[in-house]
């Protein structure tokens, strides 16, 4: 996803990253959602893309001002491969066995096989519509000798239940990985002329108690030289960094503007192990 990046590799017994989300504000133009993610090995791995709005509107999110018809649309590098508005629409039989199939007929959803290389998944608004959504990546072949890799997305940050909110999850029994999370805000304009950028970004990261383990504003306020060590420093000094050794589980990153700032932010996990 072109905002929630992440790279897992193993420690111990294999590790996969089996599922990717960012919840994010989905506005228009260059502030819809935009999720990046790489597939790396031999083997063509089969996933499900999702692009869910109108459910969450109900529990457990129970959240206002959501998105109320997503379209998703899958990007790689020569074009677009495949889009969706309505799930039912196409693949219905598909989806459905996969046991993700979104729970309203207006959310979008499209079951691929793709060969290693990189994709974009963008999500907007059917006519232009706005609102909280949510994009997802779910690995369904984890037996093929490949892996989801460089996940990452891009959206407009807000404050409240606007925030960016990125989720992702290193599957394995007893292992462990290094990862590097990111927030990006300024480097989206100095480098890829991205008007509207969060000026300064924080990054909260969570496990999946809901226990705090990392909080950053400044990436050079903490652990700057192990950062710069990894290869993946931000460019701007106003940009967020954590780097963790975590083992298996789920795991949430949240992006916030510092003093309650908005604007167009990005949220990055790296495996650097």
């Amino acid at each position: 996803m072109d905002g929630l990046q992440a790279i897992v590799a193993p420690s111990g017994p294999p590790l996969n990253l089996g599922n990717i989300s960012t919840r994010g504000l989905v506005e228009t133009g260059d502030q819809v959602l935009i999720g990046g993610f790489a597939i790396s090995g031999t083997d063509n791995k089969k996933v499900v893309l999702r692009a869910i709005g109108p459910s969450l509107s109900n529990p457990p999110f129970n959240l206002t001002g959501v998105l109320a018809d997503p379209i998703i649309e899958v990007h790689d590098v020569k074009g677009v491969i495949g889009t969706n508005n309505n799930w039912k629409d196409t693949q219905q039989a598909e989806i459905a066995a996969t046991g993700l199939a979104p729970s309203n007929d207006l959310e979008s959803a499209i079951l691929l096989t793709l060969a290693p290389g990189a994709y974009t998944a963008i999500v907007r608004g059917n006519n232009g519509g706005t609102g909280i959504g949510l994009v997802e990546a779910y690995d369904i072949d984890p037996a093929a000798n490949s892996t989801l890799t460089n996940i990452s997305t891009r959206g407009f940050v807000e404050t409240g239940d606007n925030v960016m909110i990125g989720g992702f999850a290193i599957a394995g029994a007893d292992g462990s990985a290094m990862v590097l999370v990111r927030a990006i805000g300024p480097s989206l304009l100095t480098r890829f002329a991205i008007q509207g950028a969060l000026a300064d970004p924080t990054l909260t990261l969570f496990d999946g108690n809901a226990m705090q383990i990392g909080f950053n504003d400044n990436w050079k306020d903490t652990q700057q030289a192990d950062i710069q060590a990894t290869g993946f420093a931000p460019t701007n000094d106003l940009e967020s960094a954590i780097l963790r050794t975590l083992p298996s589980g789920n795991y949430t990153a949240i992006v916030r503007g510092n003093n309650n700032a908005t604007g167009v932010g990005l949220v990055e996990v790296f495996n650097v192990q």
